[in-house]
């Protein structure tokens, strides 16, 4: 009601503020012929100035001498086929580890009450699944016995299949298989179930180019979760529970993190999470690695600790993502909002591509 909303304190988001008109045709069904042959969008906050490139030509609109932070983590194809005893299929998508111990995961299940019901699903000569516990989250708590493989996401990786986003409307096939991680994701680090996707527009060239150029890269890990599809189901944004995604971080990167003289660039804004994370903690290990769950939710007003410039992709309406990009427009402000959704809406009078296999934006 108007009077409710009159008495709201002025820093209030409401969740419907998130909303735009966004045609289905520009949601991006597969990647671009070229990874870097997406458009992008540059905007400079400086003199609120708009121009439009592709992809390869990033090295030569950024700032220079920066730390370049991507994010290293490689998705997981933890969707996996399997059986209720009667016979009917299941789909078991692996989310992350319960501790203690690893054999025990949470879950998401299709169908999940009937699995639920069952108590067990499974695939012959492959791994027999108990169902321990239906979470409160819509999750369930699955406990593995594996016939061939040392862990599940081993067993993933043989014979799951990616888990491409829900707005993705087909099946995986190869393409994915390369297209939906970066080229400088670690195959030691399969523990997402989601691309880190304003990533996925690189290639070996640019990342050289950038180096010879003078700028530095620099990894960390965030393990992607489906909390990044999660839309606000709150009327007011700060009443949404934001999900936790772990993350990790090298002596190295944490260096160049508390460095108060450089500037840097963060790939996507599970790096923005990262990065933002760390520095509002105290850590008293500087010299050791560190490895914490960050749960921070940015949002107008946020004033920014470590990221000064922005490489991300068009996101979803009414998502946790248009926040933290909007508080990334105009950091400890509230007019974030109104400017990207100006961005927004020159992006689709354009024809940009949305979502993880669209097109992206930096802002410097």
């Amino acid at each position: 009601m108007l009077v409710d909303a009159l008495l709201m304190d002025p820093c209030t988001m409401l969740t419907s503020d998130l909303q735009f008109d966004l045609p289905s045709s520009l949601i991006a069904q597969s990647p671009s012929d070229q990874r870097d042959g997406s458009r992008l969008l540059v905007y400079n906050r400086q003199n609120d100035s708009v121009s439009h490139h592709h992809f390869h030509e990033l090295p030569d609109l950024l700032p220079p001498k920066l730390a370049i932070l991507r994010n290293d983590v490689s998705v997981l194809k933890a969707r996996l086929p399997g059986n209720r005893p009667t016979g009917g299929a299941v789909e078991c998508l692996l989310l992350r580890p319960a501790d203690p111990p690893e054999t025990t995961w949470r879950c998401l299940l299709k169908p999940g009450g009937k699995t639920a019901r069952a108590g067990s699903f499974g695939l012959e000569g492959e791994y027999h699944a108990e169902v321990m516990e239906s979470l409160p989250s819509g999750e369930y708590l699955v406990r593995f016995n594996l016939h061939k493989d040392k862990d599940a996401p081993s067993l993933a990786q043989r014979i799951g299949s990616l888990p491409l986003p829900p707005y993705v409307r087909r099946p995986t096939d190869s393409t994915d298989e390369e297209r939906y991680q970066t080229v400088y994701a670690r195959d030691d680090k399969r523990s997402a179930v989601a691309a880190p996707t304003a990533g996925l527009h690189f290639t070996d060239q640019i990342l050289n180019q950038l180096q010879a150029d003078g700028h530095q890269l620099h990894d960390l890990t965030l393990s992607v979760g489906l909390g990044t599809f999660r839309p606000i189901e709150t009327e007011k944004v700060e009443d949404h529970p934001m999900h936790a995604e772990e993350y990790f971080l090298s002596p190295q990167t944490k260096a160049v993190l508390r460095d108060p003289s450089v500037k840097r660039l963060a790939i996507g804004t599970t790096c923005v999470r990262t990065i933002e994370h760390y520095l509002g903690t105290a850590d008293p290990h500087p010299s050791e690695a560190t490895r914490a769950d960050a749960r921070l939710f940015i949002r107008p007003p946020y004033s920014f600790l470590g990221v000064d410039h922005l490489l991300t992709n068009f996101h979803l309406p009414g998502s946790t993502l248009l926040c933290l990009v909007s508080a990334f427009l105009t950091p400890g402000s509230t007019d974030g909002l109104d400017r990207l959704k100006k961005l927004y809406q020159e992006a689709i009078d354009k024809q940009y591509r949305f979502f993880s296999y669209g097109d992206a934006m930096v802002i410097v």
